[in-house]
């Protein structure tokens, strides 16, 4: 088998010599498969240049590191006292109180949107909020800790 490299009109061809029964050289062009019909017998003495072929050496690539999701915001602490829970999952729209406020009972200390309905989330204790564990926009789940008071 032989291998040559042609330019002809400005385009680079690899060409490979199969076999040669009589006439007719079973030949790749570029990868296509031709067979030829030769007019006259190959000479072996012929001066067409042998291209040694070598196979593809790996091409060293730098290091990616993979992609890493953006750290989520650990959940807040809850402080010391009451929790007031979630009394069903949805999305807290709105955080009525701050840390240190006072509230009493029936006060409406958040607002959860849940299956399209906006359920306003009343304090069951009277006190002072100690800590806040969601944010707005935060999904919570049925029971989850929405906030304490002390």
């Amino acid at each position: 088998m032989n291998k040559y490299q042609y330019k002809v009109q400005g385009v680079d061809y690899d060409v490979e010599i199969e076999e040669v029964e009589g006439n007719v050289a079973k030949v790749n062009v570029n990868g296509i498969r031709f067979d030829v019909e030769l007019k006259q017998p190959i000479n072996p003495t012929s001066t067409l240049k042998k291209v040694r072929v070598e196979a593809p050496k790996p091409v060293a690539r730098p290091a990616v590191a993979p992609a890493v999701a953006p750290a989520a915001d650990k959940p807040l602490a809850a402080g010391t006292g009451s929790p007031v829970k979630a009394p069903l999952p949805g999305t807290v729209t709105e955080v009525k109180v701050n840390v240190g406020d006072t509230v009493k009972v029936g006060d409406v200390v958040l607002v959860l949107e849940a299956m399209k309905m906006q359920n306003n989330i009343e304090s069951e204790y009277e006190g002072t909020v100690t800590s806040i564990t969601v944010k707005q926009g935060e999904t919570v789940m049925e029971g989850a800790v929405l906030l304490t008071i002390g």
